[in-house]
């Protein structure tokens, strides 16, 4: 088969299209035949040695011969391993890869994962929409959770038309929370559309410009969008700030609790948010798709910034 890796740190031509021997499943695990894989940012910051000793997270990736690429999949169980039950050869599911540290990843012909990290794909979504939902939908709500706003609490989401902040307007406005959407001019209707109570674009000063419509300042705020200090100054004192998308936690100030959230596999929650996509509540949002092949132009692409989805690799 054939899978994506990296034999060394730099730019797209880093990227590596090789063949190697299918992977079996051990115990707890299933085997999937891939018909989507989601290129994200993590995966630019594996490629690029952002995640190396000398890059800007550093010593999350460790040098090795080869490291394979891709978190997020959609595709169909073709094997399952000793123990698992729930699944079996055939059905349609989507999971996440959520090791960095690994010899294959999720952009391949075949994945093995943990039977817990896989969930049953949303129905009636095709396999390109259904690989966007894993790796940012649940970084949006797990960040939620820990947030931990009741009904009719308020909410700052930058890069809220991107594919985590999307997915976080959704989901907190469904939990009955008042969103502020911070996104760029061109994107507020988008944003509105998708559950957000007030716009504020992202040229502005965000404290001044959020406490004007908000007194006092939001409950809380989730930056998919790595602004930092300029949005936590939203917050009001004795609040909370998380932290996404491997953007760097601000200072604690003002008794604000703050932190850096950092994303889990999680299948059971992974199934609540397909059945949120199943009665449409959630939208999936696909940027482009290309061959597998051509993973290092949905590098390039990605890199340039503005899109508004995500990029999908089908074999």
């Amino acid at each position: 088969m054939r899978a994506v890796v990296i034999r060394g740190f730099g730019g797209p031509e880093e990227l590596r299209l090789i063949d190697v021997p299918v992977p079996v499943p051990a115990r707890g695990q299933v085997l999937i035949r891939v018909e989507a894989a989601t290129v994200n940012a993590v995966d630019v910051a594996t490629r690029s040695g952002a995640l190396t000793e000398a890059g800007l997270l550093p010593g999350l990736v460790p040098p090795r011969e080869a490291i394979g690429i891709g978190w997020d999949v959609a595709g169909v169980v073709e094997r399952t391993g000793p123990g698992v039950t729930g699944l079996a050869p055939g059905d349609r599911v989507i999971g996440l890869s959520d090791r960095l540290d690994v010899p294959l990843g999720t952009q391949a012909d075949h994945v093995v994962l943990d039977v817990d990290a896989v969930a049953a794909a949303p129905a009636g979504a095709a396999p390109v929409e259904a690989a966007t939902l894993p790796l940012n939908g649940l970084t949006a709500v797990q960040a939620l959770d820990r947030l931990d706003l009741g009904r009719g609490g308020t909410l700052l989401v930058t890069g809220a038309a991107g594919a985590v902040g999307g997915y976080a307007v959704q989901l907190a406005a469904a939990r009955g929370l008042r969103v502020t959407a911070v996104a760029g001019p061109a994107d507020e209707a988008l944003v509105r559309e998708l559950g957000a109570a007030e716009f504020v674009p992202r040229t502005a000063r965000l404290g001044e410009a959020v406490r004007t419509l908000v007194p006092g300042g939001v409950d809380a705020a989730l930056d998919a969008a790595s602004v930092g200090v300029a949005a936590l100054d939203a917050v009001r004192s004795g609040g909370a700030f998380a932290a996404v998308v491997g953007g760097a936690a601000p200072a604690p100030l003002r008794g604000i609790r703050v932190f850096n959230h950092w994303i889990h596999a999680d299948g059971a929650r992974l199934r609540d948010l397909a059945g949120l996509v199943e009665a449409g509540a959630l939208t999936l949002r696909v940027a482009g798709t290309l061959p597998l092949a051509q993973v290092a132009e949905a590098h390039r692409r990605l890199e340039k910034g503005g899109l508004r989805g995500r990029l999908v690799l089908t074999p």
